[in-house]
């Protein structure tokens, strides 16, 4: 299983982010009243976290041509004490480390690589309780909506940006960590020949760039940074850098850099 690790702890204890989205949400009605009706159901008028929640990512998928209420209470159903950490996590990592995101509310509302990653906790939490066809049909649902292609098996910690999202696409026994960044057109697939446990395990820290295919039953190192464009192969060590095609070691870094947080490109 992934690890639950500091980001989770620090979310349950402090829950600021919901108390700012809230406020953003009354100062942004003020600023413009078009979006008032939008805000005020979703999230100024929600009884709890998991409302907004629920609301927000049931509104995205509406366009589907199905009950927005009866998904809304799917949503909200699935989302337990647990997931919503996991999503307060993954909204403080979005706010910190894309220099886009002004706002919590920024990244609850437009950030479709946000949303693509919270449908699939719910798909997730779904497929682990043997509900393998709705959990199916929803990741197939966020994948037409928000692009990223998620295998409702695939196993994700908390604290990771999905940035931009576009084109991304997790296989089923692929395992993320926490505190991870997932750069646009990222793969983490099999080889086409295995079978059983055949994806990546992305260890925690590690930021893979945009373009990056890493293939196989193979372990990305914690700490680690896949530069864009890159083919990976082979096992990667923690904390090193790995460019190229095939990708190779090109750099060491210093046991207290964490690429996930730093989001820096260069090699």
């Amino acid at each position: 299983m992934p690890q639950t690790g500091n980001a989770i702890a620090a979310a349950a204890i402090d829950a600021s982010a919901w108390v700012a989205i809230r406020a953003e949400a009354s100062a942004l009605c003020e600023r413009e009243p078009v979006l008032r009706p939008l805000l005020t159901s979703q999230v100024i008028d929600a009884a709890d976290n998991a409302t907004i929640v629920a609301r927000v990512l049931a509104t995205r998928l509406s366009r589907a041509n199905v009950d927005s209420a009866v998904l809304t209470a799917l949503l909200e159903e699935t989302l337990t004490a647990y997931i919503l950490a996991e999503v307060q996590a993954d909204l403080m990592a979005v706010r910190q480390r894309d220099p886009a995101c002004t706002t919590y509310l920024h990244a609850l509302l437009n950030l479709k690589g946000f949303h693509a990653l919270q449908i699939h906790r719910v798909a997730n939490a779904l497929w682990n309780e043997g509900r393998v066809e709705i959990a199916s049909w929803l990741a197939n649902l966020a994948s037409l909506v928000f692009g990223p292609d998620i295998h409702p098996a695939a196993r994700i910690g908390s604290g990771i940006m999905l940035d931009h999202g576009s084109g991304i696409v997790i296989g089923e026994t692929a395992v993320i960590e926490d505190e991870v960044s997932i750069l646009q057109d990222v793969t983490l697939g099999g080889t086409g020949k295995e079978t059983g446990d055949r994806h990546p395990k992305i260890r925690r820290g590690v930021m893979i760039g945009a373009g990056a295919k890493i293939l196989g039953n193979i372990e990305i190192g914690a700490y680690s940074k896949v530069a864009a464009g890159s083919v990976v192969v082979k096992p990667v060590p923690a904390h090193c850098t790995v460019a190229g095609v095939p990708a190779s070691v090109v750099r060491i870094h210093p046991a207290n850099e964490i690429p996930a947080e730093s989001m820096d490109q260069n090699i």
